[in-house]
C-alpha cells in the first residue's frame, strides 16, 4: 500500500474511507486478558473498572449501545475519570493498531498527515462544530503513528 500524501485526513463515519479510525470500527483486541469488541467498549467500560458495568459493557452487542450505557449518569463513575480518561483512550487504540496488521498499515500509510476526527459532537475528541476541538483522538492517533515508526526503525 503507498503511503497518502495529503495535508489532513478527516474521519468520522465508521462506513467512510478512513472509518478504521473511528473507535466504533469492528476490530477488536485483547486487553487485560480480555477481548473487547472495539475500543468504544474498551473505554466506556472503563468508566466503571472494576465493577459489574465494566463486564455488562463489554458484552454489549453494538459500540452505540456501549457508548450509551457508559454515558449514564445513573451509574457512579470512577472518581479519576478526568485524569485517566485519556491514557485509558490511548492504550485501547494503541492495543487495536498493533495487534491488526492490516490497520497498522493503513495508518503508518497516511505519512505525516494531520489526522482529524471529525465530529461536530465533540470538541474534547474531535473537532467539534467550529473546528477549533482539541481533536484528542487524532492526536493519540498521530502519536500512536510515531510510535510505530519508532518501533519498526528500531528493529530494523
Amino acid at each position: 500500500m503507498n503511503q497518502i500524501e495529503v495535508q489532513e485526513i478527516r474521519f468520522y463515519r465508521v462506513n467512510d474511507e478512513f472509518g478504521c479510525f473511528s473507535n466504533f470500527s469492528a476490530h477488536s483486541f485483547k486487553l487485560k486478558d480480555k477481548v473487547w469488541p472495539t475500543v468504544e467498549h474498551y473505554f466506556q467500560a472503563q468508566k466503571f473498572a472494576g465493577t459489574e458495568h465494566e463486564k455488562t459493557i463489554r458484552l454489549i452487542a453494538s459500540p452505540m449501545i456501549a457508548a450509551r450505557q457508559g454515558r449514564d449518569r445513573k451509574k457512579p463513575l470512577r472518581k479519576d475519570w478526568e485524569s485517566v480518561k485519556t491514557s485509558i483512550m490511548r492504550e485501547a487504540v494503541f492495543a487495536k493498531f498493533t495487534q491488526h496488521e492490516d490497520l497498522k498499515q493503513i495508518l503508518l500509510n497516511t505519512g505525516d498527515a494531520k489526522l482529524i476526527e471529525d465530529s461536530p459532537r465533540d470538541s474534547y475528541w474531535g473537532c467539534g462544530k467550529s473546528g477549533n476541538g482539541l481533536n484528542m483522538l487524532g492526536q493519540i492517533l498521530m502519536s500512536i503513528r510515531e510510535e510505530i515508526r519508532r518501533n519498526e526503525e528500531t528493529i530494523q
